[in-house]
């Protein structure tokens, strides 16, 4: 079985090289970058299971590095960050990041993340449901790259928004989200607006991609919670 190839951006080195040498321990191969030029260029030229990325790098920073990554790739990013603020935090996850974790961490819980990640990402990207950035889930096809998303191969038009809440939910297949998530990683912590905008959106992914738009397959309701993508499985 091939290794999981994770890539780590810091550049402190010594932490770098600690969550190398914990990440080894569990059997991950692990490439090191120490600024942002480097981790684009590694990530650019290996096959990567996923990536830990420091928000304040030289160069190009963390969240640039980010946006790159999830434009072009599904794999899990986790952020990390020298600040406590929540600033940094929801702007990492509003630009695609799948987890953060604040300095200083427990290299094991950091550890414990990726797995967490790695197993979620493993349950829907085998080698049938992601190839050359698109998602492939029963009859949807969602195109990373060209912001295209198809049901039975017919191209279905999804606004800006609607692709994002759409994306948002292929990156976390089975994980139940909140309107208050969802409003916060794809319009963002600053916005100003009625988090309905959230119910109004998914009712109109569900017109579009649903056979039966009142008994969803895909974006399912989780009463009192909130929604949850099955993959129409």
């Amino acid at each position: 079985m091939e290794k999981h190839r994770i890539l780590v951006v810091d550049d402190e080195q010594e932490i770098a090289e600690l969550v190398r040498d914990y990440l080894q321990k569990e059997g991950y191969e692990v490439i090191l970058a120490y600024d942002g030029e480097e981790a684009i260029q590694i990530y650019r030229e290996s096959k990567l299971s996923l990536a830990i990325l420091d928000i304040m790098l030289p160069g190009v920073e963390g969240t640039e590095i980010c946006r790159i990554i999830r434009s072009e790739s599904p794999i899990p990013v986790i952020m990390l960050s020298a600040k406590s603020g929540d600033i940094d935090k929801i702007l990492s996850l509003g630009l695609g990041a799948d987890d953060y974790i604040t300095k200083p961490f427990s290299p094991t819980e950091l550890v414990a993340r990726v797995k967490a990640q790695l197993r979620r990402y493993t349950m829907f990207s085998g080698s049938p449901n992601v190839t050359e950035g698109i998602l492939t889930f029963n009859n949807l096809k969602v195109d990373l790259k060209g912001y295209n998303v198809f049901i039975k191969d017919e191209k279905v038009e999804l606004s800006a928004k609607e692709f994002e809440v759409l994306h948002l939910f292929c990156r976390h297949p089975g994980q139940v989200l909140t309107r208050e998530q969802i409003f916060n990683q794809v319009w963002g912590f600053n916005e100003y607006g009625d988090i309905n905008t959230v119910t109004v959106h998914i009712r109109k992914i569900r017109e579009k991609i649903e056979e039966d738009p009142s008994h969803p397959i895909y974006i399912t309701t989780i009463w009192g919670v909130g929604y949850k993508f099955d993959g129409g499985v």
